[in-house]
């Protein structure tokens, strides 16, 4: 493909600091099932872990396996209710199915409005002013905006190819609303490096988290997330972040319309 040799070489090499060796095919992807539900007996705590950010256990991280059909999910569905039948049955229980409910949502989604899932004004055709410019879009891809949560997670991303759902929506809130870059460029390059990419859920979260879905608008309060899930600071000192974050910025806002604070 015109790849110089050192950078395939590179490429095939973990980095040690990933959350999890990601081996591809079924039997990879049935023994990490295993593991995570059955063997260290995760799915019964999953919603009270799902939003970890560090470490191999906190999500079942099926979702590569997932995006390239090397898992079903009506198979972890199934499983799903075996562990309820044989073992306990609860919140969390349902939150992984629910989980892969919205995987489908996002199908549906996609087939129901087509080309408008890319466009620059989503499902709604609004048209927004995008006022962040090529160098803030360079920061946020290398991980360097100075606000350590967005930084970690961008630093993660590009080192290993996976990021926490967590940080996905802290990332993509900041590109949006902070830097006021246009929401496509953070689509494509999510395109461009996760190991778990699906045209669908990946288009499909990001035009809803620009709030061109005609649905509820969430903006990240980055410094706030940076407290209630990385209180130790573990998981950005990890990735070698600042451990207080920068003063937030004044650039305004990409939307002026409602917006949910969280």
């Amino acid at each position: 493909l015109g790849y110089p040799e050192e950078e395939v070489e590179a490429a095939s090499v973990e980095d040690p600091r990933g959350v999890l060796a990601f081996q591809g095919g079924e039997e990879a992807a049935l023994a990490r099932l295993q593991k995570w539900m059955f063997d260290d007996d995760h799915l019964k705590e999953y919603f009270e872990i799902r939003n970890g950010m560090l470490g191999e256990g906190y999500s079942s991280k099926l979702s590569p396996w997932l995006a390239l059909g090397c898992i079903s999910p009506r198979r972890i569905w199934r499983e799903a209710k075996r562990y309820e039948a044989e073992r306990t049955e609860n919140k969390s229980t349902y939150w992984i199915v629910w989980e892969l409910t919205c995987r489908d949502f996002f199908l549906y989604k996609a087939l129901s409005q087509g080309n408008k899932i890319f466009c620059r004004g989503g499902v709604i055709g609004k048209k927004i002013p995008w006022r962040g410019d090529q160098a803030a879009l360079e920061q946020w891809k290398e991980g360097r905006t100075g606000d350590p949560l967005v930084d970690a997670n961008m630093r993660e991303l590009k080192a290993t190819g996976w990021m926490s759902n967590r940080g996905r929506q802290n990332v993509a809130s900041y590109l949006i609303f902070n830097l006021g870059v246009d929401w496509r460029y953070g689509a494509a390059h999510f395109e461009e490096h996760l190991l778990d990419y699906d045209p669908c859920a990946n288009w499909g979260n990001w035009v809803a988290a620009a709030g061109l879905t005609g649905q509820r608008v969430n903006r990240f309060n980055t410094k706030k997330q940076l407290n209630d899930y990385d209180p130790q600071r573990q998981y950005v000192k990890h990735w070698g972040c600042d451990v207080e974050p920068e003063p937030e910025t004044s650039e305004p806002g990409a939307m002026s319309q409602s917006q949910e604070i969280t």
